[in-house]
């Protein structure tokens, strides 16, 4: 193959994959605009009591922005052969996959610490959850983590205080109408009563889930950084073999 069908095959496929990253980003972007916007509509689409939408929007919402950008600009620097675009690419591409070795190592190494923070931020949270009232965002995730991992507290029930009264989330949410769960009330609710109690703790249900998930999860990671381990080769080898006076104008 000489070398000008393998610059336009690399510039190519380059652009057909950014341009698949730039479609994912609005998608995930526009999901969570609609979610922070109308969070009530999208959790009775899912048929689910969730309710601490919020922070995984925003979640949603910062990966959606990020896969824009680098979609963008990898698809725009391989449309327009500009190795400032390709640069700019290279390193912001450079930048992502040096943050996500250096989590993964800080996490490793001190997983000790990070458990004990995890515990601690979590306990802070149950201690922190509102008597009366409607709880706020953080405590709404709180419910959501207990609702979808069926937990209750971090060690347990008997984290809630005062005895009898915990979180409406640590009970069984009866089934409605067509099978699904009704939604349960936010705040408070007594421990006796007609709803069965979830009596795991949370800790336990998710390092159970990190077990079982825990190939999945590693898996993807070593896939995700060979993907961009091969598109950082990829816009390096186009920055270095681009004619800088034949970008397109």
């Amino acid at each position: 193959m000489n070398p000008k069908s393998c610059l336009g095959l690399s510039r190519a496929f380059l652009f057909l994959f950014n341009l698949l990253f730039f479609a994912l980003g609005c998608l995930l972007l526009a999901t969570s605009l609609w979610v922070l916007l109308d969070r009530q509509s999208f959790a009775a689409l899912l048929g689910s009591p969730l309710s601490g939408l919020r922070v995984w929007a925003w979640v949603c919402a910062g990966a959606g922005a990020l896969a824009l950008l680098l979609g963008g600009l990898g698809g725009l620097g391989a449309l327009r052969a500009s190795r400032a675009l390709l640069g700019l690419y290279f390193g912001v591409l450079l930048l992502l996959l040096v943050a996500q070795v250096t989590l993964a190592a800080l996490g490793y190494t001190q997983r000790d610490s990070v458990a004990a923070a995890l515990a601690a931020s979590a306990q802070e949270l149950i201690r922190g959850y509102p008597t009366l009232g409607a709880p706020g965002d953080p405590h709404e995730s709180w419910d959501a983590l207990q609702q979808q991992l069926g937990c209750c507290g971090w060690t347990g029930p008997q984290d809630w205080e005062p005895p009898g009264i915990v979180a409406c989330s640590c009970l069984r949410a009866p089934n409605g109408t067509h099978g699904r769960p009704t939604a349960l009330p936010h705040g408070r609710c007594p421990t006796a009563g007609p709803r069965e109690m979830f009596h795991t703790g949370c800790a336990e249900s998710v390092w159970g889930w990190l077990d079982e998930n825990l190939l999945a999860v590693v898996g993807g990671s070593v896939g995700f950084g060979l993907l961009e381990l091969c598109l950082l080769m990829l816009s390096m080898f186009l920055v270095r073999n681009l004619d800088p006076h034949c970008e397109l104008r």
